[in-house]
């Protein structure tokens, strides 16, 4: 591929997204291939996510969606809502833990055991915040099960202990602030005494951008994990993913699937039980998830891993580039 195009497409569109992201039904938007009616094209295009597709009848010039910005083509597909998934079927208890099995925080239902990494010589277990940690009201030290609770897990099931997360920024984190928490207290003394059950709880408005969904559990002994992949293998290395690239992965509910790279770049809002967190720079690929998936490793042919796997919808599956969540936790993928 002609670096320099996708150089001008990417200038293009961080120049264009926090406007797209104004319109009414707009769920994502990334750098992709456009789509003519239903064969795919090797135009470059601003792929434009929506919940649904609608009659321009009924959208207001606001809403609209321009065919092209600043001379690139736009591509405006429908992809319903895009969710943090969680599981629907049951999986079972094995030892060794492996990736693709479930796993979840005691206090969730389920997710996959993505990989297998290591930070000076001790194995970590990798997935997503939200299947480890509970977006972020887990405590470390919390146990981690396998199966997952939705998967008849135990506390005898216990595998590893959640160790770190990136916590997930919802934009409107619990504020800090003295001055603003002890006025809050008196305000609250006051209704309080006046017979108002109404409280009032300091908000910290936060920057509300993500770059990953990512956490680790330490497995209560090294020879409770394998690095093997249910169904794929070992892992032979880490590859950047690209457009067009053909990816598989191995997850909790639908076991081993395959797809294909959409959009790279792409920001995305995604729902967590009825939050909405935002993600930038993450990777769309072809349906090939469902609820459960989330925490999988996204593998090319090759078995070299690609990213880790934390959202999608009936058409599409998001994920993030290995890369940098390796780099933020000072871990490397285990390939023995």
């Amino acid at each position: 591929m002609d670096i320099h195009p996708i150089l001008s497409a990417q200038a293009i569109y961080r120049q264009a997204v926090s406007d797209l992201f104004r319109r009414r039904h707009v769920v994502a938007a990334g750098l992709g291939y456009k789509i003519r009616g239903t064969v795919p094209t090797n135009e470059l295009s601003l792929v434009v996510s929506v919940t649904r597709k609608v009659p321009v009848s009924e959208l207001s010039s606001d809403d609209l969606i321009p065919q092209a910005v600043s001379g690139l083509p736009t591509d405006v597909v429908e992809t319903g809502r895009i969710r943090a998934h969680m599981p629907e079927h049951v999986r079972l208890r094995r030892r060794p833990g492996q990736p693709g099995m479930s796993v979840g925080h005691r206090e969730i239902t389920a997710g996959t055991f993505g990989l297998l990494v290591q930070r000076q010589g001790e194995p970590y277990i990798l997935s997503n915040n939200h299947v480890l940690a509970n977006n972020n009201a887990a405590s470390i030290g919390d146990p981690i099960y396998q199966p997952g609770p939705a998967d008849s897990g135990t506390a005898a099931d216990q595998l590893a202990t959640l160790a770190e997360y990136e916590p997930l920024d919802f934009g409107d984190n619990p504020g800090e602030c003295h001055v603003v928490r002890t006025l809050a207290n008196l305000v609250n003394l006051i209704a309080r005494l006046s017979g108002s059950n109404h409280r009032l709880e300091p908000i910290k408005q936060t920057p509300g951008l993500n770059l990953m969904d990512a956490a680790l559990a330490l497995p209560d002994g090294p020879s409770l994990v394998l690095s093997e992949i249910l169904g794929i293998g070992i892992p032979t290395g880490i590859t950047e993913p690209f457009l067009g690239q053909t990816v598989q992965k191995v997850g909790r509910t639908t076991s081993l699937t395959q797809g294909i790279v959409t959009q790279i770049n792409a920001t995305v809002n995604v729902d967590f039980a009825g939050r909405t967190a935002r993600f930038s720079d993450q990777v769309f690929a072809t349906a090939m998830s469902s609820p459960g998936d989330s925490g999988s490793a996204i593998m090319d042919m090759e078995r070299q891993a690609v990213g880790l796997l934390f959202a999608g919808s009936e058409r599409v599956t998001i994920f993030t580039p290995l890369e940098r969540i390796l780099t933020r936790f000072g871990v490397e993928l285990v390939t023995t």
